[in-house]
């Protein structure tokens, strides 16, 4: 990383009655001028913050603040930044200040980090718990100062802590509609972190999945090939944020990310990915994988791996005062195992052999040595359960990619009449309606494919006690579940998002009451939506869990209106969860 810290004034030095900021100069009118310290260098070029601001990760004494800086033209020398916060706002809006009201650091960016600026605020000296903080970038440019907008953002309670809110999100591929979600989002005053669980981005070119749409919405993706190298990777997420409903979200509430596959390309695992493809110049994928963790941590207001760590372990926790221990699982480049599909495995095989290679197949998912996260993470988040619980959190929050319940497709040959049979499109529809009547878990990739390792996390929450609340993207659809064990014990509750844009299996299956047919068909699905776009907002009590899923009504123009279509709430037992109910 080349971003320094060149020179720091009042850097939260500690004062009486809490904490103490320097007083400086701040904003469009004053960040630049000279308030008894050495001005800010200027770049030799024009500049513009195109990609907004963001925060993230944010802990009880630290928080990521971000933006990035995007010269007029090519430039190798570093550019100097300004970065000043506040914890009143009219500090920030002022052209003269008294007292102690701001801090300034200046830092540098350059071409080796793609001009992104991310500053973990707090590291050097700890800021206040439970506190809001303003900031604002600046660089000094020829033609004068260059400002960014002002964003938001706020440190965690140390203790108490009575209520947290949380917008739920996953799957924005960009092609495929508007940010109409994000900015339902943004414009809520009770949000107090937004988790993305993965599927930020999307790999494909204009070529790929959702390429129609973009050109019928005028949303094609840069570069418009496949992403394979490291500038394809950043003018991807550069495309993504300087999406105006993207940075709305992202710029008054802190973020908790945690990648999934697309981040990199289609279900990707340790040593491959469904979508990678050396012999079609794709290359190395460990070389693939790092260029994609690279750009990521460039651009996203995520906490960078500490040293010693290998970059793909993004896996973190954060602690909400006594309310709840919030677990980043990282579950796609670290740990997971080799694919294995049912689309794979039983391509081409003869009928009269589709039940011996059923059984093989089941057998290798069964594999007790197939992990999801990998060993160190799984003792990881073991031993930080039983933290949790012994220092008498009311829940445990897995922030997930996959769906962890157990899932199986209904049998469509019995629950479907004949007329829907036939109206069911060609292709991936007709396919199911043979294997639905399998009886099998249909998503191997997600934790359907790795049981074992299922088991072991809910043998780890039981040891603990644990109160497990599991927040789940990946399949563009909302659920309710109450997950099991495989002796049948009550383990804990899912709450699925659908996606901000990318379509569900409704769009493909467009079947009414499909949702009601997977509840029916599975002990774990309570609730099962289908359709549509959205967000869940998730409200953590001491009392209860409680899930609020909405739907924005289109994507596909800017123009839109929210829904709640259903809630579902848990309270807290002794050791677990209560059973869901409907509210």
């Amino acid at each position: 990383m080349d971003i320094s810290r060149r020179r720091a004034f009042g850097l939260f030095a500690g004062a009486a009655g809490g904490v103490g900021l320097a007083s400086c100069a701040t904003t469009d009118a004053a960040l630049g001028a000279d308030a008894g310290i050495a001005s800010l260098a200027s770049t030799d070029v024009a500049v513009s913050f195109d990609h907004g601001v963001a925060s993230g990760d944010a802990l009880q004494d630290r928080v990521i603040l971000w933006s990035r800086v995007t010269p007029a033209s090519h430039v190798t020398a570093p550019i100097p930044v300004r970065l000043i916060v506040a914890t009143d706002k009219s500090a920030l809006e002022a052209s003269e200040l008294s007292g102690d009201a701001v801090t300034i650091i200046d830092l540098e960016t350059s071409q080796s980090r793609d001009y992104t600026i991310k500053v973990d605020l707090g590291e050097e000296a700890p800021l206040t718990p439970d506190t809001s903080y303003y900031f604002q970038f600046g660089v000094q440019t020829p033609d004068g100062l260059v400002s960014s907008p002002i964003g938001q953002t706020r440190t965690l309670p140390k203790t108490g802590g009575d209520k947290l809110v949380m917008a739920v999100v996953s799957c924005s591929n960009y092609p495929f509609g508007y940010f109409n979600a994000y900015r339902a989002i943004a414009e809520r005053d009770d949000v107090d972190a937004v988790m993305h669980l993965g599927d930020y981005i999307y790999e494909y070119g204009i070529d790929g999945y959702g390429g129609e749409n973009a050109e019928r919405l005028g949303r094609r993706v840069d570069p418009v090939t496949e992403i394979v190298s490291l500038e394809d990777y950043r003018l991807r997420h550069a495309l993504y944020k300087k999406d105006p409903d993207l940075q709305a979200a992202h710029q008054n509430v802190p973020w908790y990310c945690t990648w999934d596959d697309h981040e990199s390309t289609n279900n990707s695992y340790r040593t491959g990915a469904e979508n990678h493809n050396p012999d079609n110049g794709e290359g190395d994928w460990t070389a693939r994988k790092q260029r994609a963790v690279q750009a990521y941590l460039e651009w996203m207001p995520v906490r960078d791996p500490k040293p010693g760590r290998a970059q793909e372990a993004i896996y973190r926790s954060a602690q909400f005062g006594d309310l709840a221990s919030m677990f980043m699982l990282e579950s796609r480049l670290l740990g997971r195992s080799d694919e294995i599909s049912w689309t794979t495995e039983l391509s081409g095989v003869e009928p009269a052999n589709i039940p011996a290679k059923v059984a093989e197949t089941s057998q290798k998912v069964a594999d007790p040595s197939r992990t999801m996260l990998g060993k160190v993470q799984e003792d990881w988040l073991a031993k930080k359960l039983k933290a949790s619980v012994e220092a008498n959190t009311t829940w445990q929050v897995l922030v997930n990619q996959v769906i962890m319940a157990s899932v199986r497709l209904p049998d469509f040959s019995k629950t479907l009449k004949p007329e829907q049979l036939s109206a069911l499109p060609a292709g991936y529809a007709q396919m199911l309606i043979p294997f639905s009547a399998m009886g099998l878990p249909f998503n191997l990739d997600a934790w359907d494919g790795f049981p074992a390792a299922r088991e072991r996390l809910f043998a780890a929450s039981e040891a603990a006690g644990a109160r497990l609340v599991t927040i789940t993207g990946d399949t563009h659809t909302a659920w309710a579940n109450e997950m099991h064990d495989a002796s049948g014990k009550s383990t804990g509750v899912e709450f699925g998002c659908t996606s901000i844009t990318s379509p569900g299996m409704g769009k493909y299956l467009p079947i009414e009451g499909l949702g009601e047919m997977f509840a029916e068909a599975n002990e774990d699905v309570v609730w099962h939506d289908p359709f549509g776009n959205g967000f869940t907002l998730l409200t953590l009590t001491k009392d209860k869990a409680k899930a609020d899923f909405y739907k924005v009504s289109t994507i596909e123009a800017k123009e839109y209106t929210t829904e709640l279509v259903a809630s579902f709430e848990a309270t807290p037992e002794d050791k677990g969860v209560s059973k869901l109910k409907a509210v």
